[in-house]
């Protein structure tokens, strides 16, 4: 693998990813240039602002036109399906801020002046999974997908985990992660073998009960197999998967630890090489291997996380506050709970006017998602979508149609921060 450096990208070449980081073109050129189209007064400094994106996890509005080719039945629409199979959503802050005006979402209709600056964001990487959504959020275009196993991990890989174990894996093939638990569990428990199973994503994930094998040890697992899948086997993302619980009853913990393959230089390098403060909530630090992150807190649902940004956003003056609300995705989206997501989405816009009680005049917001996982669609994996971007800032709210890469929310959080 080579990385070849010049002014405007950083390109990673190898067997395994393409990646291109973008800089110049979407992460800025003068701050303070920039932040005269995003509203603000000329005597005031982008060190008086805090930025806070938060991520829908899997909060799709729409079937991207190259869905098909990843697998995905027609008509995803993660949001949108959800409220029509519901018969409606109450947002009313959602509603208020535009997010109705980027897709049909029964409840929440489309607003003739919308607060905050709204588009549909179109995927450049390729991929549907969380490490090329949030890479390409700061900069980072994935351009070759990362490996995936749709009949299971090769034996090569396989014999050097047991290695790795100890002892053979179970599993060893594409599941839903409570699925295989139920499935395999029992047997996990009385032999000790780790449940080894991944899905439509580039994942190896790594499944055993907290009382059966300690959660350290899983951890080490896990780590020495990130270490070991190098390329052609590099997959995006090792993920540690502890349960409790009986045959029948089993429940995966909060203790899930995600080991990411190592990112490209980013937006949150140049962040803290800027001397901005980087505060990641939820596996925003796994994603990124804790790149460029000054704080990062581990959290125990979606409530926990914007109880943490609340947190924060008392206690910074000036920074960049990164949060990701997972249940969505893991609790909602891959279970296909058509119900669980809706009331999540109705949990989330209910906490929206505390967020907005906590804002200072030059902070902005950008709520947007990482990919889709449409519930109401055949099967468990993540749906290839479009995704929300709603920026509120003191710039006058407005519609601004399709925009070309997620790396906007990257750009919008330079404009504000960088110097």
């Amino acid at each position: 693998m080579s990385v070849r450096f010049n002014q405007e990208t950083i390109v990673i070449e190898g067997d395994a990813i393409g990646v291109e980081a973008n800089r110049r073109d979407r992460l800025g050129t003068s701050p303070r240039a920039r932040g005269k189209e995003h509203g603000e007064g000329e005597g005031e400094s982008p060190r008086m602002a805090r930025f806070v994106t938060i991520v829908l996890d899997s909060g799709g509005i729409g079937a991207l036109p190259d869905a098909a080719e990843y697998g995905d039945a027609p008509g995803a629409n993660t949001i949108g399906n959800t409220a029509a199979h519901v018969g409606g959503l109450a947002l009313p802050n959602f509603e208020r801020f535009g997010l109705g005006n980027l897709t049909g979402i029964a409840g929440v209709p489309a607003q003739v002046a919308p607060r905050a600056r709204v588009a549909r964001l179109r995927e450049r990487s390729r991929g549907k999974d969380t490490i090329t959504g949030h890479w390409e959020m700061a900069g980072i275009i994935t351009s070759v997908p990362f490996p995936t196993y749709p009949d299971g991990f090769p034996p090569d890989v396989v014999e050097e985990f047991a290695r790795i174990a100890g002892k053979p894996s179970l599993g060893n093939k594409t599941a839903s992660g409570t699925e295989i638990i139920e499935e395999l569990g029992a047997e996990h428990m009385a032999t000790g073998r780790p449940i080894l199973y991944t899905s439509a994503d580039s994942v190896f994930q790594v499944a055993a009960h907290e009382e059966i094998v300690p959660i350290e040890t899983l951890y080490d697992w896990c780590e020495r197999a990130r270490a070991m899948l190098v390329p052609p086997n590099a997959v995006n993302r090792v993920i540690a998967r502890p349960f409790v619980g009986m045959p029948g009853s089993f429940a995966r913990t909060a203790n899930r630890r995600d080991y990411a393959i190592e990112p490209p230089p980013c937006l949150l390098d140049a962040l803290a090489a800027q001397g901005v403060g980087v505060h990641a909530v939820g596996k925003i630090s796994d994603i990124f291997c804790g790149h460029g992150v000054t704080t990062s807190v581990r959290i125990v649902d979606n409530r926990d996380a914007m109880e943490r940004t609340f947190d924060l956003l008392e206690r910074v003056e000036h920074g960049f506050i990164f949060t990701n609300l997972n249940d969505f995705d893991s609790k909602y989206g891959h279970r296909r709970n058509v119900r669980g997501y809706a009331d999540a989405l109705q949990q989330l816009d209910a906490l929206l006017p505390r967020l907005e009680s906590l804002l200072k005049p030059a902070d902005e917001v950008v709520f947007t998602a990482d990919h889709g996982c449409d519930p109401t669609a055949p099967g468990s994996d993540h749906t290839r979508e479009f995704v929300p971007f709603v920026h509120l800032s003191r710039a006058e709210g407005a519609e601004l149609g399709t925009l070309e890469g997620l790396d906007h929310v990257g750009a919008a959080v330079q404009r504000a921060l960088g110097k």
